[in-house]
């Protein structure tokens, strides 16, 4: 089956390249609460509001001082997410279409419903981070749940050989 909308095959190990280091930084980052300094940088916003609603500091289409490691792993994990979660197999046929499909309606499935919880029990400032967490989460449950479906249809599809 040819799926137009997957990238090739050789996009999967750059992916994991990126995802597993900018995933261990990430934690890294959000646990030590670390910041790189070398990553500071006077960069281009659309809008930035100062903390605690002070209007002078508004900035609305231009420069503002920043430190980009945030910003850096993030978008390294999510491009790595993508070329890991959207990178065709090395046959890829119906059967691996489907179990696509179903890794990525059950992680969307999931992650609506860890959102609702969130909606639920998580206010201010904590539920902000539970956003943020958000942003990733979809992917993360796509990858663990497409990966670990294959692994188990070729387990079982190697256990029919050996019968």
């Amino acid at each position: 089956m040819k799926t137009k909308l997957l990238l090739p095959n050789q996009f999967k190990k750059p992916g994991w390249i990126i995802l597993i280091p900018s995933a261990l930084l990430g934690m890294y980052v959000i646990i030590a609460e670390h910041t790189f300094n070398f990553l500071k940088a006077r960069v281009f916003t659309f809008y930035n509001k100062s903390f605690l609603f002070d209007t002078s500091q508004t900035v609305r289409f231009g420069f503002i001082d920043h430190n980009l490691t945030n910003t850096v792993v993030g978008v390294l994990f999510i491009i790595g997410a993508l070329l890991v979660a959207f990178s065709r197999e090395k046959s890829e046929d119906e059967f691996i279409a489907k179990i696509r499909l179903e890794s990525l309606l059950w992680a969307t499935y999931i992650n609506y419903a860890i959102l609702l919880f969130c909606f639920l029990f998580f206010y201010d400032y904590e539920f902000l981070y539970v956003m943020i967490f958000n942003m990733f989460t979809i992917l993360v449950i796509f990858i663990i749940r497409f990966y670990y479906m294959l692994h188990k249809a070729k387990k079982s599809l190697s256990h029919e050989k050996q019968s």
